[in-house]
This record gives structure tokens, C-alpha cells and sequence, in this order.
């Protein structure tokens, strides 16, 4: 049995999928741009949008009673692979400590023109 996870605080979704679903105690989340919650706005640059879509992820992640410490996997997608040494700086904010596994791939293209985005596997 799975549970849809909608997060009051996260910015809606660009498309037809849910911010996560909860599959016993393991959480799948959608990606997670930098869109700004309160105006779907992107933030300028790949520094903001990282932030901004790294606080998108835990907000999907309180939704569903679980923190970044719950993450255990991460896929990071960007547009520039360049960017990489500037978001790990910004990341690993977000898991002190031990780090989560993680994949990060340049893309073509990201939704709305984004530069990053994100999503996750935690376990509760």
C-alpha cells in the first residue's frame, strides 16, 4: 500500500505526479526544482536554485514526517555539469555528517529552464 505525500510548503507541481509517495516506510520523492513556493518563480543562478531546491525537499520531507538525516539516495540533475563544485559546497549543507548515496548527470534540459534539481529516496 502506498500513500500520496502533498507538501503545504513546497511549490506545486509543473506537471500530472505528486511530490512523493510513502510505499511502507520508504519515501520516493519527485524532483524538486528551485521554484520559489510562494510565486513559482526560479531564483537567478544555479547557487539559488540549489538552495531553494534543496528547502523544496525537506519540505516534501516534513510533509511525510522524515528529514534530509532520512535520505538515503539522491539524484542531482543539472544543466551544466561545471556547476558541479558549486552545489556540493550548497549540498552538503543539507547532509552534514554522513552523506546519502548520489548520482548527478548533466542534462539536456530541465523544466522551466532550471539549472538544478533533485530528488530522493529516504527510509524512515
Amino acid at each position: 500500500m502506498n500513500q500520496t505525500v502533498t507538501a503545504p510548503n513546497a511549490p506545486a507541481a509543473v506537471g500530472p505526479y505528486c511530490h512523493a509517495k510513502l510505499a511502507g516506510n520508504t519515501l520516493y520523492t519527485s524532483g524538486q526544482l528551485g521554484l520559489i513556493p510562494d510565486t513559482g518563480a526560479l531564483p537567478e543562478g544555479v547557487e539559488a536554485q540549489a538552495a531553494q531546491a534543496l528547502d523544496n525537499l525537506a519540505a516534501v520531507l516534513a510533509a511525510a514526517g522524515m528529514t534530509c538525516a532520512d535520505v538515503v539516495k539522491t539524484t542531482v540533475f543539472l544543466a551544466d555539469i561545471n556547476d558541479f563544485a558549486a552545489i556540493n559546497a550548497i549540498y552538503a549543507k543539507y547532509f552534514p555528517g554522513e552523506a546519502p548515496a548520489r548520482s548527478c548527470v548533466q542534462v539536456a534540459a530541465l523544466p522551466k529552464g532550471a539549472l538544478f534539481e533533485i530528488e530522493a529516496i529516504a527510509v524512515k
